[in-house]
Protein backbone atom coordinates (compact mmCIF):
# COMPACT_ATOMS: atom_id res chain seq x y z
CA UNK A 1 0.00 0.00 0.00
CA UNK A 2 1.24 3.35 -0.85
CA UNK A 3 -0.01 6.76 -0.74
CA UNK A 4 0.66 10.38 -2.52
CA UNK A 5 2.71 12.07 -0.19
CA UNK A 6 1.10 14.88 -0.93
CA UNK A 7 -2.29 13.10 0.15
CA UNK A 8 -0.65 11.56 3.74
CA UNK A 9 2.98 11.83 4.20
CA UNK A 10 4.26 9.76 7.74
CA UNK A 11 4.19 12.52 9.53
CA UNK A 12 0.71 14.03 8.59
CA UNK A 13 -0.18 10.43 9.44
CA UNK A 14 1.04 10.61 12.99
CA UNK A 15 -0.45 14.53 13.23
CA UNK A 16 -3.56 12.72 11.94
CA UNK A 17 -3.73 10.29 14.16
CA UNK A 18 -2.94 11.46 17.46
CA UNK A 19 -6.20 11.46 18.23
CA UNK A 20 -6.79 7.67 18.29
CA UNK A 21 -5.46 5.48 21.10
CA UNK A 22 -2.83 3.80 18.50
CA UNK A 23 -1.93 6.80 17.63
CA UNK A 24 -1.37 8.64 20.18
CA UNK A 25 0.64 5.36 22.22
CA UNK A 26 2.98 5.76 18.80
CA UNK A 27 3.42 9.28 19.07
CA UNK A 28 4.19 9.17 22.43
CA UNK A 29 6.47 6.58 22.52
CA UNK A 30 8.61 8.13 19.37
CA UNK A 31 8.42 11.26 21.29
CA UNK A 32 9.46 9.59 24.53
CA UNK A 33 12.65 8.31 22.39
CA UNK A 34 13.17 11.87 20.96
CA UNK A 35 12.72 10.59 17.28
CA UNK A 36 9.30 12.24 16.82
CA UNK A 37 9.94 15.15 14.38
CA UNK A 38 14.11 14.50 14.88
CA UNK A 39 16.16 15.91 12.39
CA UNK A 40 17.90 13.32 10.13
CA UNK A 41 20.90 11.97 11.01
CA UNK A 42 23.70 12.06 8.62
CA UNK A 43 24.71 8.06 7.17
CA UNK A 44 26.96 6.32 9.51
CA UNK A 45 27.55 3.29 7.33
CA UNK A 46 27.01 2.27 4.15
CA UNK A 47 24.81 -0.94 5.33
CA UNK A 48 21.52 -1.65 6.84
CA UNK A 49 20.90 -3.06 9.98
CA UNK A 50 18.30 -5.73 10.69
CA UNK A 51 18.49 -9.06 13.48
CA UNK A 52 18.28 -11.69 10.38
CA UNK A 53 20.43 -14.96 10.95
CA UNK A 54 23.97 -13.97 9.82
CA UNK A 55 27.03 -16.27 9.16
CA UNK A 56 29.84 -15.80 10.47
CA UNK A 57 33.20 -15.57 8.21
CA UNK A 58 35.12 -18.58 9.68
CA UNK A 59 33.76 -21.69 11.40
CA UNK A 60 32.24 -21.04 14.88
CA UNK A 61 31.40 -23.56 17.92
CA UNK A 62 28.98 -21.10 19.53
CA UNK A 63 25.54 -19.81 18.45
CA UNK A 64 24.72 -18.76 21.51
CA UNK A 65 25.94 -16.49 24.80
CA UNK A 66 24.72 -16.57 29.01
CA UNK A 67 26.11 -14.38 30.81
CA UNK A 68 26.14 -14.73 34.61
CA UNK A 69 27.46 -11.98 35.85
CA UNK A 70 28.48 -11.34 39.31
CA UNK A 71 28.69 -7.66 39.78
CA UNK A 72 30.56 -6.23 42.83
CA UNK A 73 33.52 -8.63 42.73
CA UNK A 74 33.64 -12.41 43.62
CA UNK A 75 36.36 -13.23 45.95
CA UNK A 76 38.85 -15.91 44.17
CA UNK A 77 41.28 -16.77 46.74
CA UNK A 78 37.81 -17.79 48.59
CA UNK A 79 36.35 -19.26 45.72
CA UNK A 80 38.60 -20.88 43.02
CA UNK A 81 42.32 -19.94 43.60
CA UNK A 82 43.42 -21.46 46.95
CA UNK A 83 46.67 -19.92 48.81
CA UNK A 84 47.83 -22.06 51.37
CA UNK A 85 50.19 -19.40 52.51
CA UNK A 86 47.35 -16.81 53.99
CA UNK A 87 46.50 -19.09 56.32
CA UNK A 88 49.60 -19.76 56.90
CA UNK A 89 50.49 -15.92 57.57
CA UNK A 90 47.05 -15.01 58.91
CA UNK A 91 47.13 -11.93 60.70
CA UNK A 92 50.57 -11.09 59.98
CA UNK A 93 51.66 -8.10 58.18
CA UNK A 94 51.41 -8.81 54.05
CA UNK A 95 55.08 -9.00 53.16
CA UNK A 96 54.59 -7.01 49.84
CA UNK A 97 52.83 -3.94 48.38
CA UNK A 98 49.13 -3.35 47.75
CA UNK A 99 47.28 -1.07 46.41
CA UNK A 100 44.41 -0.16 48.19
CA UNK A 101 40.88 1.39 46.85
CA UNK A 102 39.72 2.24 50.51
CA UNK A 103 42.74 3.51 51.87
CA UNK A 104 40.29 4.55 55.26
CA UNK A 105 39.78 0.92 55.69
CA UNK A 106 42.65 -0.28 54.55
CA UNK A 107 44.81 -2.85 56.46
CA UNK A 108 48.04 -4.73 55.75
CA UNK A 109 47.07 -8.12 58.01
CA UNK A 110 46.87 -11.01 55.44
CA UNK A 111 43.71 -12.58 55.45
CA UNK A 112 43.51 -16.41 55.59
CA UNK A 113 40.60 -18.30 53.76
CA UNK A 114 37.98 -19.75 56.28
CA UNK A 115 36.89 -22.61 54.16
CA UNK A 116 38.07 -25.57 52.77
CA UNK A 117 38.86 -26.75 48.75
CA UNK A 118 37.36 -29.44 47.30
CA UNK A 119 39.61 -31.09 44.34
CA UNK A 120 36.07 -32.04 42.30
CA UNK A 121 36.06 -33.86 38.94
CA UNK A 122 38.49 -36.26 36.89
CA UNK A 123 40.66 -32.92 36.57
CA UNK A 124 41.04 -32.61 40.10
CA UNK A 125 39.96 -28.86 40.11
CA UNK A 126 40.49 -27.18 43.37
CA UNK A 127 37.08 -25.51 44.01
CA UNK A 128 35.85 -24.07 47.56
CA UNK A 129 33.09 -26.29 49.80
CA UNK A 130 31.06 -22.55 49.38
CA UNK A 131 30.57 -24.49 45.72
CA UNK A 132 29.33 -27.71 46.03
CA UNK A 133 27.18 -28.18 42.75
CA UNK A 134 29.85 -26.29 40.53
CA UNK A 135 32.41 -29.12 41.98
CA UNK A 136 29.87 -31.84 39.80
CA UNK A 137 30.31 -30.17 36.85
CA UNK A 138 34.27 -29.29 36.88
CA UNK A 139 35.39 -31.47 34.64
CA UNK A 140 32.75 -29.44 32.09
CA UNK A 141 34.44 -25.80 32.53
CA UNK A 142 37.55 -24.08 32.32
CA UNK A 143 38.34 -22.14 35.00
CA UNK A 144 40.59 -18.90 34.26
CA UNK A 145 42.58 -18.05 37.37
CA UNK A 146 44.67 -14.92 35.25
CA UNK A 147 42.21 -12.50 34.45
CA UNK A 148 43.62 -8.99 34.56
CA UNK A 149 41.63 -5.68 33.75
CA UNK A 150 43.92 -3.23 35.79
CA UNK A 151 40.81 -1.36 36.35
CA UNK A 152 39.84 -1.18 40.01
CA UNK A 153 37.02 1.18 40.48
CA UNK A 154 33.58 -1.17 40.01
CA UNK A 155 32.49 0.93 37.05
CA UNK A 156 35.23 1.18 34.81
CA UNK A 157 35.85 -2.28 35.75
CA UNK A 158 32.77 -3.91 34.63
CA UNK A 159 32.83 -1.70 31.79
CA UNK A 160 35.79 -2.51 31.02
CA UNK A 161 34.62 -6.38 30.95
CA UNK A 162 31.48 -6.21 29.37
CA UNK A 163 32.67 -2.90 26.41
CA UNK A 164 36.38 -3.57 26.24
CA UNK A 165 37.56 -0.29 27.75
CA UNK A 166 36.40 1.28 31.10
CA UNK A 167 34.54 4.34 29.15
CA UNK A 168 31.06 4.68 28.73
CA UNK A 169 28.93 4.79 25.95
CA UNK A 170 30.74 1.51 24.21
CA UNK A 171 28.65 -1.31 22.68
CA UNK A 172 28.31 -4.08 25.71
CA UNK A 173 29.64 -8.02 24.61
CA UNK A 174 25.67 -8.45 23.95
CA UNK A 175 25.35 -5.66 21.72
CA UNK A 176 28.14 -7.20 20.00
CA UNK A 177 26.95 -10.71 19.81
CA UNK A 178 23.45 -9.39 18.44
CA UNK A 179 25.12 -6.98 15.65
CA UNK A 180 27.57 -9.55 14.35
CA UNK A 181 24.89 -12.84 14.08
CA UNK A 182 21.41 -11.76 14.09
CA UNK A 183 18.99 -13.44 15.97
CA UNK A 184 17.71 -17.05 15.20
CA UNK A 185 14.12 -16.37 16.00
CA UNK A 186 11.62 -13.13 14.31
CA UNK A 187 9.97 -13.82 17.65
CA UNK A 188 12.17 -12.61 20.46
CA UNK A 189 14.44 -10.28 21.03
CA UNK A 190 17.98 -11.00 20.06
CA UNK A 191 19.62 -9.73 23.38
CA UNK A 192 17.71 -10.47 26.42
CA UNK A 193 18.76 -9.42 30.20
CA UNK A 194 16.90 -10.88 33.34
CA UNK A 195 16.85 -8.59 35.94
CA UNK A 196 16.90 -9.75 39.89
CA UNK A 197 13.76 -9.33 42.07
CA UNK A 198 15.21 -6.53 44.35
CA UNK A 199 16.55 -4.45 41.33
CA UNK A 200 18.74 -3.38 39.13
CA UNK A 201 22.68 -3.92 39.48
CA UNK A 202 24.55 -0.59 39.81
CA UNK A 203 25.22 1.43 36.87
CA UNK A 204 21.75 -0.58 35.64
CA UNK A 205 21.74 0.13 31.93
CA UNK A 206 25.11 0.18 31.14
CA UNK A 207 25.27 -3.31 31.35
CA UNK A 208 22.69 -3.94 27.98
CA UNK A 209 23.75 -0.75 26.44
CA UNK A 210 24.21 -1.02 22.44
CA UNK A 211 26.98 2.54 22.74
CA UNK A 212 26.80 3.84 19.55
CA UNK A 213 25.95 0.50 17.76
CA UNK A 214 21.77 1.07 16.25
CA UNK A 215 19.66 0.83 19.26
CA UNK A 216 18.15 -1.76 17.75
CA UNK A 217 21.28 -4.04 19.26
CA UNK A 218 20.19 -3.16 22.87
CA UNK A 219 19.03 -5.40 25.42
CA UNK A 220 15.42 -6.09 26.25
CA UNK A 221 15.37 -6.07 29.88
CA UNK A 222 13.37 -8.59 31.45
CA UNK A 223 12.15 -8.32 34.91
CA UNK A 224 11.53 -10.83 37.36
CA UNK A 225 8.14 -10.04 38.33
CA UNK A 226 5.12 -9.80 36.29
CA UNK A 227 4.48 -7.83 34.09
CA UNK A 228 8.05 -8.98 33.11
CA UNK A 229 8.39 -6.91 29.74
CA UNK A 230 6.64 -3.57 30.11
CA UNK A 231 4.47 -2.12 27.87
CA UNK A 232 4.03 -5.48 25.85
CA UNK A 233 0.44 -6.20 26.06
CA UNK A 234 -1.98 -4.07 23.96
CA UNK A 235 -4.76 -1.73 25.28
CA UNK A 236 -7.96 -4.25 24.92
CA UNK A 237 -9.48 -1.90 22.30
CA UNK A 238 -6.52 -2.36 20.11
CA UNK A 239 -5.90 -5.97 20.87
CA UNK A 240 -6.47 -8.52 17.57
CA UNK A 241 -7.46 -7.43 14.28
CA UNK A 242 -7.67 -3.66 15.33
CA UNK A 243 -3.92 -3.61 15.99
CA UNK A 244 -3.20 -5.73 13.16
CA UNK A 245 -4.33 -3.57 10.95
CA UNK A 246 -3.37 -0.68 11.91
CA UNK A 247 0.64 -2.21 12.15
CA UNK A 248 0.15 -2.68 9.02
CA UNK A 249 -0.63 0.60 7.70
CA UNK A 250 2.36 1.92 9.98
CA UNK A 251 4.34 -0.77 8.36
CA UNK A 252 3.89 0.20 4.87
CA UNK A 253 4.08 4.48 5.81
CA UNK A 254 7.67 3.67 7.84
CA UNK A 255 8.97 1.69 5.31
CA UNK A 256 8.16 4.27 2.76
CA UNK A 257 9.67 7.04 4.91
CA UNK A 258 13.11 4.33 5.53
CA UNK A 259 13.39 4.73 1.98
CA UNK A 260 13.73 7.94 1.87
CA UNK A 261 15.59 8.99 5.36
CA UNK A 262 18.04 6.06 4.84
CA UNK A 263 20.32 7.59 7.91
CA UNK A 264 17.69 7.55 10.26
CA UNK A 265 18.83 3.34 12.43
CA UNK A 266 17.50 5.10 15.63
CA UNK A 267 14.18 5.04 14.01
CA UNK A 268 13.84 1.88 12.16
CA UNK A 269 15.19 0.10 15.11
CA UNK A 270 12.65 1.91 17.66
CA UNK A 271 10.03 0.72 14.75
CA UNK A 272 11.39 -2.67 14.90
CA UNK A 273 10.80 -2.81 18.10
CA UNK A 274 7.44 -2.15 18.58
CA UNK A 275 6.75 -4.86 15.42
CA UNK A 276 8.49 -7.34 17.27
CA UNK A 277 6.65 -6.17 20.56
CA UNK A 278 3.50 -7.40 18.51
CA UNK A 279 5.15 -11.05 18.25
CA UNK A 280 6.48 -11.10 21.75
CA UNK A 281 3.28 -11.19 23.46
CA UNK A 282 2.80 -14.38 22.46
CA UNK A 283 6.42 -15.76 22.04
CA UNK A 284 7.60 -13.90 25.36
CA UNK A 285 4.82 -15.15 27.76
CA UNK A 286 5.38 -18.31 26.82
CA UNK A 287 9.24 -18.49 26.72
CA UNK A 288 9.08 -16.67 30.73
CA UNK A 289 6.58 -19.60 31.50
CA UNK A 290 8.17 -22.60 33.57
CA UNK A 291 5.11 -24.21 34.73
CA UNK A 292 5.06 -26.81 31.89
CA UNK A 293 8.67 -27.65 33.04
CA UNK A 294 9.28 -31.26 34.29
CA UNK A 295 9.60 -31.60 37.92
CA UNK A 296 12.74 -32.90 38.37
CA UNK A 297 14.06 -30.10 35.75
CA UNK A 298 12.50 -27.47 38.66
CA UNK A 299 14.14 -29.42 41.26
CA UNK A 300 17.57 -29.63 39.57
CA UNK A 301 17.30 -25.50 39.40
CA UNK A 302 16.59 -25.68 42.81
CA UNK A 303 13.36 -23.81 42.13
CA UNK A 304 11.49 -25.69 44.82
CA UNK A 305 13.74 -23.93 47.36
CA UNK A 306 13.50 -20.51 48.69
CA UNK A 307 16.97 -19.59 48.72
CA UNK A 308 17.77 -21.07 45.44
CA UNK A 309 14.33 -20.51 43.22
CA UNK A 310 15.09 -16.85 42.20
CA UNK A 311 18.46 -17.14 40.40
CA UNK A 312 17.36 -21.21 39.32
CA UNK A 313 14.15 -19.97 37.88
CA UNK A 314 16.41 -17.32 35.54
CA UNK A 315 18.70 -19.66 34.91
CA UNK A 316 16.19 -22.02 33.66
CA UNK A 317 14.10 -19.35 31.71
CA UNK A 318 18.14 -18.43 30.04
CA UNK A 319 18.49 -22.05 28.95
CA UNK A 320 14.21 -21.80 27.61
CA UNK A 321 15.43 -18.10 25.59
CA UNK A 322 18.58 -20.34 24.13
CA UNK A 323 16.25 -23.18 22.87
CA UNK A 324 14.09 -20.71 21.35
CA UNK A 325 16.90 -19.02 19.02
CA UNK A 326 18.04 -15.97 21.52
CA UNK A 327 21.44 -15.41 20.62
CA UNK A 328 22.83 -13.52 24.55
CA UNK A 329 20.92 -13.85 27.78
CA UNK A 330 22.39 -11.63 30.61
CA UNK A 331 21.57 -12.67 34.34
CA UNK A 332 22.25 -9.91 37.06
CA UNK A 333 21.90 -10.07 40.08
CA UNK A 334 20.96 -6.82 42.75
CA UNK A 335 23.31 -3.67 43.34
CA UNK A 336 26.84 -4.88 43.50
CA UNK A 337 25.97 -7.46 45.91
CA UNK A 338 28.74 -9.90 45.29
CA UNK A 339 31.28 -6.39 46.79
CA UNK A 340 32.17 -7.71 50.18
CA UNK A 341 34.63 -4.85 51.78
CA UNK A 342 32.90 -6.31 55.39
CA UNK A 343 31.24 -9.04 56.44
CA UNK A 344 32.84 -11.41 54.07
CA UNK A 345 32.35 -14.35 56.12
CA UNK A 346 28.87 -14.07 56.53
CA UNK A 347 27.84 -12.70 53.02
CA UNK A 348 30.21 -14.48 50.30
CA UNK A 349 28.11 -17.88 51.78
CA UNK A 350 24.91 -16.56 50.87
CA UNK A 351 25.62 -15.15 47.65
CA UNK A 352 26.78 -18.49 46.89
CA UNK A 353 24.01 -20.80 48.35
CA UNK A 354 22.09 -18.26 46.25
CA UNK A 355 23.62 -18.64 42.57
CA UNK A 356 25.71 -22.18 42.91
CA UNK A 357 22.93 -24.57 41.94
CA UNK A 358 21.47 -22.89 39.51
CA UNK A 359 24.71 -22.07 37.64
CA UNK A 360 25.59 -25.92 38.04
CA UNK A 361 22.40 -26.91 36.67
CA UNK A 362 22.70 -24.58 33.85
CA UNK A 363 25.84 -25.90 32.81
CA UNK A 364 23.99 -29.74 33.34
CA UNK A 365 20.99 -28.78 31.56
CA UNK A 366 22.50 -27.49 28.53
CA UNK A 367 24.91 -30.56 28.27
CA UNK A 368 22.08 -33.20 28.31
CA UNK A 369 20.13 -31.28 25.88
CA UNK A 370 23.18 -31.56 23.60
CA UNK A 371 23.54 -27.62 23.80
CA UNK A 372 26.42 -26.91 25.70
CA UNK A 373 28.74 -27.37 22.68
CA UNK A 374 26.97 -24.31 20.52
CA UNK A 375 26.51 -22.30 23.82
CA UNK A 376 28.83 -20.07 26.11
CA UNK A 377 28.43 -19.95 29.65
CA UNK A 378 30.22 -17.31 31.61
CA UNK A 379 30.05 -17.10 35.22
CA UNK A 380 32.09 -13.97 36.80
CA UNK A 381 32.62 -10.16 37.68
CA UNK A 382 34.06 -7.31 37.08
CA UNK A 383 37.35 -7.82 39.37
CA UNK A 384 38.06 -10.26 42.47
CA UNK A 385 39.48 -9.32 45.98
CA UNK A 386 42.43 -8.24 48.07
CA UNK A 387 44.60 -11.13 50.12
CA UNK A 388 44.62 -8.53 52.99
CA UNK A 389 41.51 -7.65 55.89
CA UNK A 390 40.06 -4.66 55.21
CA UNK A 391 37.43 -3.20 58.08
CA UNK A 392 39.74 -4.84 60.83
CA UNK A 393 36.99 -4.33 63.22
CA UNK A 394 36.40 -7.93 64.07
CA UNK A 395 35.57 -11.51 62.68
CA UNK A 396 32.29 -10.26 62.05
CA UNK A 397 33.12 -6.97 60.06
CA UNK A 398 36.73 -8.60 57.91
CA UNK A 399 36.49 -7.92 54.37
CA UNK A 400 38.39 -7.67 51.05
CA UNK A 401 39.13 -4.78 48.86
CA UNK A 402 39.08 -5.00 45.39
CA UNK A 403 41.56 -6.33 42.97
CA UNK A 404 41.82 -6.67 39.28
CA UNK A 405 45.47 -7.47 38.38
CA UNK A 406 44.64 -11.20 39.51
CA UNK A 407 41.21 -12.47 39.76
CA UNK A 408 39.13 -15.45 38.54
CA UNK A 409 36.19 -16.43 36.14
CA UNK A 410 34.94 -19.50 34.85
CA UNK A 411 33.87 -20.35 30.83
CA UNK A 412 32.21 -24.00 29.56
CA UNK A 413 30.81 -24.87 26.24
CA UNK A 414 30.83 -23.25 23.42
CA UNK A 415 34.44 -24.36 21.91
CA UNK A 416 36.14 -23.85 25.51
CA UNK A 417 38.35 -27.17 27.31
CA UNK A 418 36.37 -28.69 29.46
CA UNK A 419 38.22 -29.76 33.34
CA UNK A 420 40.89 -26.96 31.92
CA UNK A 421 42.58 -24.59 34.63
CA UNK A 422 44.42 -21.97 33.28
CA UNK A 423 46.93 -19.65 34.14
CA UNK A 424 47.63 -18.56 37.75
CA UNK A 425 48.16 -15.42 39.93
CA UNK A 426 51.37 -15.03 42.37
CA UNK A 427 51.27 -16.85 45.97
CA UNK A 428 49.10 -14.62 47.74
CA UNK A 429 46.42 -14.28 44.83
CA UNK A 430 47.15 -10.94 44.09
CA UNK A 431 48.32 -10.69 40.99
CA UNK A 432 48.25 -12.53 37.84
CA UNK A 433 52.19 -14.15 36.63
CA UNK A 434 51.01 -16.93 34.06
CA UNK A 435 49.01 -17.00 31.32
CA UNK A 436 48.15 -13.72 31.85
CA UNK A 437 44.61 -13.11 30.29
CA UNK A 438 43.69 -9.61 29.87
CA UNK A 439 39.56 -8.47 29.52
CA UNK A 440 40.42 -7.92 25.61
CA UNK A 441 41.93 -10.84 25.28
CA UNK A 442 39.13 -13.03 26.80
CA UNK A 443 36.82 -10.90 24.53
CA UNK A 444 38.96 -11.95 21.26
CA UNK A 445 39.01 -15.37 22.39
CA UNK A 446 34.81 -14.84 22.90
CA UNK A 447 34.42 -13.28 19.75
CA UNK A 448 36.76 -16.10 17.53
CA UNK A 449 34.85 -19.29 19.39
CA UNK A 450 32.06 -17.19 17.53
CA UNK A 451 33.57 -17.67 14.24
CA UNK A 452 34.77 -13.84 14.49
CA UNK A 453 38.24 -12.03 13.66
CA UNK A 454 38.27 -9.18 16.82
CA UNK A 455 40.12 -7.01 14.29
CA UNK A 456 38.21 -7.74 11.62
CA UNK A 457 34.47 -7.38 13.35
CA UNK A 458 33.82 -3.44 13.51
CA UNK A 459 31.38 -0.63 12.88
CA UNK A 460 32.45 2.41 10.70
CA UNK A 461 31.81 5.47 13.25
CA UNK A 462 32.91 8.96 12.62
CA UNK A 463 34.98 7.06 9.41
CA UNK A 464 36.75 4.87 12.06
CA UNK A 465 36.46 1.43 12.20
CA UNK A 466 35.50 0.72 15.55
CA UNK A 467 35.90 -2.64 17.17
CA UNK A 468 35.20 -4.17 20.75
CA UNK A 469 39.00 -4.64 21.80
CA UNK A 470 39.57 -1.51 20.05
CA UNK A 471 43.91 -2.07 19.26
CA UNK A 472 44.97 -3.22 22.92
CA UNK A 473 47.33 -5.48 21.69
CA UNK A 474 44.43 -7.83 21.78
CA UNK A 475 44.80 -12.08 21.17
CA UNK A 476 43.23 -15.47 21.54
CA UNK A 477 43.99 -17.29 23.93
CA UNK A 478 44.41 -20.56 22.58
CA UNK A 479 44.90 -22.55 25.74
CA UNK A 480 41.89 -22.25 26.62
CA UNK A 481 40.41 -23.57 23.53
CA UNK A 482 39.05 -27.06 22.39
Amino acid sequence: MSLPSSLCSRRHFLHGGSFSLGGLALASLLRDEGLLAAPVKPLLSGDSFDLKPKTPPAPAKARAMISLFMMGGPSQMDLFDPKPILNKLHGEKFPGEVKYDNVAQASAKVFGCPWNFVKSGQSGMELSELLPNLQQVADDITLIRSMKSGVSNHLQGMLAMLTGRGTVGRPSLGAWVAYALGSETRDLPAFVVLAHPSGLPTFQHQHWSNGWLPSLYQGTLVQAKSPYILNLDAPAALAGRSQDRQMALLRSLNDAHAQEHPGEHDLRARIASYELAGRMQFAAKEALDISNEPKHILALYGVDNPVTADYGRRCLIARRLVERGVRYVQVLNNGQSWDHHGSLIKNLPERCAETDRGSAALVFDLKQRGLLDSTVVHWGGEMGRLPVLQNDAGRDKWGRDHNTHGFSQWVAGGGFKRGCVYGETDEFGHHAIKDVVNHYDWHATLLHSFGFNHEKLGYLRNGANMTLTDAQGARVVQGILA
